[in-house]
């Protein structure tokens, strides 16, 4: 089934929210490529990411990098996460399609694979596991434009030359 790494992504990031976590992401947020995503950037302290969505996040038990969720019901995939890399944030994404995110272009969540190509300068699609992943390259950081079943489904920013698979 094309879906089902997906599905299993998804399932897992929905298990390891911890329990007590009710979470307080965003509402909505605003992309801006190559920047950042929810006014979350690149290199980002800890602290930093605390300031902007709160402190009520769920804590990746399994991932390789520290990894927090802040997903908008506990235990329900939809929110954002961050990866950090020596307590710096290294990887910011959506999480399973929230509503009211959108480019800094306008370009919403939901759009097609040929509005993304479109509206963005994308330089290379990577095949992840039942996803895909557009890439528009930065200079300071590479957007990803998350597609399941052609439609866009997630964005996020990684640092130049990173695994954009989730």
């Amino acid at each position: 089934m094309q879906h089902k790494g997906l599905l299993t992504l998804l399932g897992a990031l929905a298990v390891v929210v911890a329990a007590p976590a009710a979470s307080a992401p965003p509402a909505a947020g605003v992309v801006v490529p190559g920047v950042s995503l929810g006014g979350v950037e690149l290199g980002m302290s800890r602290e930093g990411v605390l300031r902007i969505w709160g402190p009520r996040h769920g804590i990746c038990r399994d991932c390789e990098q520290a990894t927090w969720y802040f997903n908008y019901r506990p235990f329900a995939p939809e929110g954002v996460g961050v990866s950090f890399r020596r307590g710096r944030v290294d990887r910011v994404f959506t999480v399973w399609k929230p509503s009211g995110w959108r480019a800094q272009d306008g370009l919403n969540l939901g759009a097609s694979a040929s509005e993304v190509e479109d509206r963005a300068a994308i330089l290379d699609r990577r095949e992840c596991a039942g996803y895909s992943a557009l890439l528009e390259r930065g200079a300071r950081a590479t957007t990803a434009f998350y597609l399941f079943r052609e439609e866009l489904w997630g964005v996020g920013l990684i640092r130049p030359g990173a695994n954009p698979c989730l």
